[in-house]
């Protein structure tokens, strides 16, 4: 069976597909002939694969990524080595854009704080927001952004979004920068891949003002975690529903003291669907790797 070097927490049916398929070794426990022929490493986004994993297996030809950002794989150490580098888009774009959709709901209508009420025996909790008719704005309108754009037409909302550049022909009122985006807009989807580190600090989140809500389901790193958490705890913005974060699978424990925040655990594409989809597309670019046909979908 073929080799293949595993980085990262994979998900159960991934690890059954490989199981069925390869000789699975953790890169962690590599036994230094292994360490020598491997052509294949399967790794996570958060894992990643940086240069000296890449350099320490000196077979290796392809990292197939079990998720859509590649930030933690170093792509240009990659090219330089003649590595071809896969990830997974698509197949979880509808459940991401479900989550965002289930983060500004539960935020804005304060969901998490009526639900702990309840559970204490109270009944009396603060009103909260109308998402009907919000105006939106998308910190980066592509696949997962115009899926969540595409959700929140039907309630009704005002959409706007930032990207790098304009998008043509494209339906919504593009603004020139994430501090324009913010000022015009009631909430903020953050749906960025990636490239942007602290694109969101404390003059855009002070741009969106106190009735104003942050969601993030695209990357941690894309906001300043920790002017954010002063602007919640200043109330300088309403609230915010974060499936993300900077430094995963830490969390800063003054998020966790506020109750203006409802925080997931990276949980966006996690779906049985989608992870069983996720994992038949990692399987797929190995299988034609290993028979010199095209990658599904390479980066």
């Amino acid at each position: 069976m073929v080799p293949v070097v595993t980085n990262g927490s994979l998900s159960p049916w991934l690890h059954e597909g490989l199981s069925a398929r390869h000789a699975i070794h953790r890169l962690d426990e590599l036994p230094h002939a292994i360490r020598m022929e491997a052509r294949i490493l399967v790794t996570t986004g958060v894992a990643g694969a940086d240069a000296s994993i890449m350099d320490a297996l000196p077979a290796l030809r392809l990292i197939a990524v079990h998720g859509v950002g590649v930030d933690a794989v170093d792509l240009d150490h990659a090219r330089r080595r003649g590595i071809a580098v896969t990830n997974t888009p698509d197949v979880l774009t509808d459940d991401v854009a479900d989550m965002a959709v289930l983060l500004l709901l539960s935020t804005a209508r304060r969901a998490m704080l009526n639900d702990a009420t309840v559970r204490r025996g109270g009944w009396t909790s603060p009103s909260g927001r109308r998402v009907s008719g919000m105006r939106i704005g998308i910190l980066g309108l592509g696949r997962i952004g115009g899926a969540i754009a595409r959700r929140l037409e039907g309630f009704g909302c005002d959409i706007s979004y930032h990207n790098r550049r304009s998008l043509p022909d494209c339906p919504y009122a593009y603004r020139d920068s994430p501090a324009d985006l913010a000022r015009e807009c009631d909430a903020m989807i953050i749906a960025a891949s990636g490239g942007g580190e602290c694109l969101v600090d404390g003059a855009v989140l002070d741009a969106l003002g106190p009735d104003g809500f942050l969601i993030n389901i695209g990357r941690g790193s894309t906001v300043d975690e920790t002017a954010l958490i002063d602007a919640l705890e200043q109330g300088r913005i309403a609230g915010a529903g974060l499936d993300v974060f900077a430094s995963e699978p830490h969390v800063p424990t003054r998020f966790i003291a506020l109750d203006t925040v409802v925080l997931q655990p990276h949980q966006a594409s996690a779906t049985i669907e989608t992870r069983v989809a996720m994992a038949d597309l990692v399987l797929r670019n190995i299988a034609n790797f290993l028979a010199n046909d095209p990658l599904d979908t390479p980066v």
